[in-house]
């Protein structure tokens, strides 16, 4: 009787497991055969290949549109939900309680109100074309058998796609990729208003000497080192130096931003064809930001442009379509400003404004949360944005950032896989409506040109000694730039153009930019010091350039570590193993070092803990200041050090060189490798919520080389999103891989294809393989 039951009872186990794997099943893409899309003119043709990328055939480019919709929404549909709710503050309502933080931060710009005013500016091609592409979402997502698997974790019905909703998708990138808040400026100003004037400007100097521009001067001259009669920390009284709760971790550093693109002329080229190479790199998840698509048009137009897609959105970011090839990397202009608000005498229901005092403007947002009570919050709104604070002084503030202004975002970026030549990409991109990007791209006679890509606002003119946060009456936005006025580079001299969120321009080019945090510099300059030595360039090479995890910039952080570990030594504190280590550190950044891992933490923890010390008088007038986007506190940092100036560091230390050796005696203490601090961790949404779901949602945890600061960007979380190379008219030459793998679901043949590729550095090819899967697209049903 024992035994039947047992038996009974493993055989409805396997039957509800086999169940909960049909179900799963039923969520996969469709690959062969025919379905009928409604609305298309002529059948689309989908060829799928090895690694789940589809070429797209069409006839029409509302047509090819509505297929990418389809093909976006079978294979990722949940992963465009989770963007479009991003922007718009409305995860609470998929997910519960825990996003409520998030979403009232991104509803305080009430980017559902300005995708839709978007929509409504556009022109009827542009709304002709959303709405195909949402039409072709939602019958993509209909024509799963069962909802996509993530909606049956959550109980939940997945929403409907709207023309805004791929707006929305646009905006989330904004988020991403520029500070909506203005914590910078927010920085800036708490520390201009607690600290001597000197030290301030000591302390945010621009420019070190990894500069590497494309145009004007590497560097502004070194500020000196502010005296103690300016300011000693040591004559400080009753204040807390942060000390014992600075913890290192591999993914912790500020200057892990960014990403790398470039370009070679022709001339510079082993096969006289212009290359371009670009890797973005992003925070990681799975699926990956990018959908690889191959979109084809034969008819009223032709078109065959290959690269990334980003799910939500009907139009290729980056890639190649046989005349032009382009690359983005992030400009870190300044693109929002904080303004100080001024409240009306015993009324402060109103601000003043240069045309005088008028009334906030007031909306109540209403937040859905599943599984809990609404959230209702009022927002005060003013001419220039939201007001997102106060400052130290109590003071309300507003933010205006570019990506709420209803005219910075478009679709016009869609035009450019038309382009042909260098100089038509320009034309088009300057007026592009996405965050401000640095462009580079190449045509096929062999031109190289660099440009920003996004609306820019024309600025108003500043001081030089204009505090970071001020009134209406300091400067400000006046409408938007002219193309004419757009900074730009058109085959230079050297025949190569490199961008790494780096400084690019100077004098009144960098104006209309603006400082936003720029990078350090020192990928910038790796990459172009090896560009620069190649005299015919190969598409290899590019490879090998986005793989460089030589440490050039530790390099001197590598000696003052070492000098700190004799000086402990000579204490009668040395660790003769550690020394070694370090002195033997192989000057990369490869998992199995344990030298190159005390190296960073070395630096990282000096840097901390120096400017922690510097800001303590800040942190006491705000508590909740904190160091962001000032990343090139480096060059007063050694500039601190080397001068032994002890009167800016924390007054426990009798001299910089007891400071180092304090740090280096703790950073020896682990014989951690840097491959066991430097582990991937990409992940799905729902493992994070539901880890014993992490081996069949997660990419495999692994030890990965590369770093921040050197062009082979890596830490646990944050990388490249894609790395590619190619030349317009030899896309056959190029290569492409990027982390995860095409499909969104995890019983997908794709679902982690080119993975392994991606973490190796092999090379695949940038166009897609040949056809494994047949899939017809069709405006009604085949007749039997």
């Amino acid at each position: 009787m024992l035994k039947r039951l047992l038996i009974g009872l493993l055989m409805l186990v396997l039957l509800l497991l086999a169940s909960a794997w049909l179900l799963l099943g039923g969520s996969q893409a469709r690959l062969d055969g025919e379905d009928v899309l409604p609305g298309l003119v002529a059948p689309v043709h989908v060829e799928h290949d090895l690694m789940g990328i589809p070429t797209v055939q069409a006839s029409n480019r509302q047509d090819l549109a509505r297929a990418t919709g389809y093909l976006h929404a079978q294979a990722r549909f949940f992963q465009m939900d989770l963007t479009r709710r991003a922007a718009a503050g409305e995860l609470s309502a998929l997910v519960g309680p825990a996003a409520l933080t998030r979403d009232r931060a991104s509803r305080i710009h009430r980017l559902r109100a300005v995708a839709q005013q978007v929509v409504k500016g556009s022109s009827p091609q542009e709304q002709a074309l959303l709405s195909a592409y949402a039409d072709g979402v939602n019958a993509g997502l209909a024509a799963l058998s069962i909802r996509p698997f993530e909606y049956l974790l959550l109980a939940e019905a997945p929403r409907p796609w709207l023309p805004e909703d791929s707006i929305l998708c646009v905006l989330a990138m904004w988020l991403m990729l520029t500070d909506e808040a203005a914590e910078r400026d927010g920085m800036l100003h708490a520390m201009q208003q607690a600290l001597p004037a000197p030290l301030y400007a000591f302390i945010t100097q621009p420019g070190t000497a990894w500069d590497a521009p494309l145009q004007g001067a590497e560097a502004a001259p070194e500020l000196p080192v502010p005296g103690p009669e300016v300011y000693d920390l040591r004559a400080l009284k009753k204040t807390k130096f942060r000390r014992d709760d600075y913890l290192w971790s591999a993914s912790e550093s500020e200057s892990a931003i960014g990403s790398n693109a470039w370009a070679v002329a022709g001339v510079h080229t082993a096969d006289g064809g212009a290359l371009v190479a670009d890797d973005m790199h992003l925070n990681l998840g799975v699926p990956n930001t990018w959908y690889r698509m191959r979109l084809q048009l034969q008819g009223e137009q032709d078109l065959d442009v290959t690269g990334v897609s980003l799910p939500g959105v009907p139009f290729i970011v980056a890639g190649s379509n046989r005349h032009i090839a382009w690359g983005l990397t992030n400009s870190y202009g300044d693109w929002s400003d904080l303004v100080q608000l001024q409240a009306a005498p015993r009324d402060r229901s109103r601000y003043l404004t240069a045309e005088g005092y008028r009334p906030f403007d007031l909306f109540a947002e209403n937040i859905v949360v599943r599984g809990d009570h609404d959230v209702t919050f009022n927002i005060r709104n003013t001419i220039w944005g939201p007001v997102v604070g106060k400052d130290a002084a109590g003071r309300d503030l507003a933010v205006r950032w570019l990506g709420a202004q209803p005219g910075a975002t478009n679709l016009r970026l869609a035009w450019l896989e038309q382009a042909q030549t260098v100089e038509e990409a320009i034309a088009v991109v300057n007026g592009a409506g996405i965050p401000p990007q640095n462009f580079v791209v190449a045509d096929r006679s062999g031109a190289i040109a660099w440009t920003i890509a996004g609306r820019l606002p024309q600025r108003l003119p500043l001081p030089p000694e204009a505090p970071p946060v001020g009134g209406h009456e300091q400067g400000g936005w006046d409408g938007w730039l002219p193309a004419a006025d757009y900074p730009q580079l058109v085959n230079p001299p050297a025949g190569r153009l490199w961008t790494a969120n780096q400084r690019l321009v100077d004098g009144e080019a960098l104006q209309r930019i603006g400082d936003g945090g720029y990078d350090l510099g020192a990928r910038a300059l790796q990459i172009r010091g090896t560009l620069l030595a190649l005299p015919e360039a190969t598409p290899g090479d590019m490879l090998q350039i986005q793989l460089d995890d030589r440490a050039m910039f530790l390099s001197r952080w590598q000696v003052l570590l070492l000098r700190a570990l004799d000086g402990l030594e000579q204490a009668g504190q040395g660790d003769a193993e550690a020394h070694a280590l370090v002195r033997d550190w192989g000057g990369r950044a490869a998992p199995g070092s344990v030298g190159y891992r005390m190296v960073r933490q070395f630096h990282d923890t000096v840097s901390q803990r120096a400017f922690d010390a510097l800001t303590a008088a800040v942190r006491k007038a705000d508590p909740s200041f904190k160091r962001i986007y000032l990343r090139q506190f480096e060059r007063p940092l050694l500039q601190i050090i080397e001068a032994d100036a002890t009167h800016l560091l924390d007054p426990q230390y009798a001299s910089a060189n007891a400071f180092l050796q304090a740090v280096a005696a703790e950073v020896i203490a682990s014989r951690a490798s840097w491959g066991e601090r430097n582990t991937s961790s990409i992940r799905h949404p729902l493992s994070q919520a539901l880890p014993w779901l992490s081996s069949l949602l997660d990419m495999p945890r692994r030890p990965l080389p590369g770093d921040v600061d050197l062009p082979r960007v890596q830490s646990p979380g944050f990388g490249a999103s894609e790395r590619f190379a190619v030349s317009p008219g030899r896309e056959e030459q190029g290569y492409f891989h990027m982390p995860g793998g095409q499909s969104g679901h995890p019983l997908s043949p794709f679902y982690r294809a080119g993975h392994e590729a991606w973490e190796r550095g092999e090379p695949m090819p940038f166009l897609p393989g040949g056809p494994v899967h047949n899939l017809v697209l069709s405006p009604r049903a085949s007749e039997p």
